[in-house]
């Protein structure tokens, strides 16, 4: 029982990452607070959605939207670095864009899409809840993870030109993703059953934090010393 708890626990907590993404985009850019509510709210009726519809959808066709969802992720990729070059250009031209260009890292992209689903399919088997429990579980997480974050960022007071960075960087971490998850596919295939302590892999989910992460250190260095040069 403990085991299936921690297992829980790295599930919501790989979520809750995911939920970053849109929180960065939230957060570094001009938008009003009450888009960041209605953003995270859309988050939690995908959530929902996904949830009641699972034990209508046949399991084998997860396999081919996943090697569909490889060129789904460079595209996505390549958008997120042209609108974080675009993003910067116009910051630096005097004009901010960040109202508009945000929304290519914090609406649904398939990537974050499919790993909602394969979330909400793992949660169903070590729980044994009803698609709209494990529904309004993970929506609720992305609610949250969504608010917090967004609310977080924008106290750094950090202007569109952050957003612009950081949208770069993701596109760029989302390509070396495209190159090194095939190679990962084959050397193990995914297992929806139901799932132990160990056998769930967080690790992907905590470098993905780590490397978001260092990107703002490195930024902020750039920018330090940009400013006292």
């Amino acid at each position: 029982m403990d085991s299936i708890y921690i297992a829980v626990i790295g599930i919501l907590t790989g979520i809750f990452v995911f939920g970053l993404k849109t929180g960065i985009g939230c957060g570094f850019s001009n938008i009003k607070k009450q888009n960041i509510i209605i953003l995270a709210g859309v988050y939690f009726l995908i959530s929902l959605i996904i949830g009641t519809s699972m034990d209508y959808i046949d399991m084998s066709y997860l396999q081919s939207i996943t090697d569909m969802g490889m060129m789904l992720h460079v595209l996505v990729a390549l958008l997120l670095i042209g609108a974080g070059i675009y993003t910067r250009k116009k910051w630096f031209c005097g004009h901010d864009v960040s109202k508009h260009s945000f929304l290519a890292i914090s609406l649904p992209c398939p990537v974050c899409l499919t790993a909602l689903f394969i979330s909400c399919t793992m949660l169903a088997s070590s729980l044994d809840w009803s698609g709209l429990s494990i529904g309004v579980l993970t929506g609720f997480v992305f609610f949250v993870s969504i608010i917090v974050s967004s609310l977080t960022f924008k106290r750094m007071g950090k202007t569109p030109e952050t957003l612009g960075s950081v949208m770069m960087f993701l596109g760029i971490f989302y390509v070396l993703g495209a190159m090194i998850a095939p190679a990962y596919m084959e050397v193990k295939q995914m297992d929806l059953a139901p799932i132990a302590a160990g056998e769930f892999e967080i690790g992907p989910y905590l470098l993905f934090f780590v490397l978001i992460l260092g990107g703002f250190i490195l930024n902020h260095i750039k920018t330090k010393k940009f400013e006292e040069g």
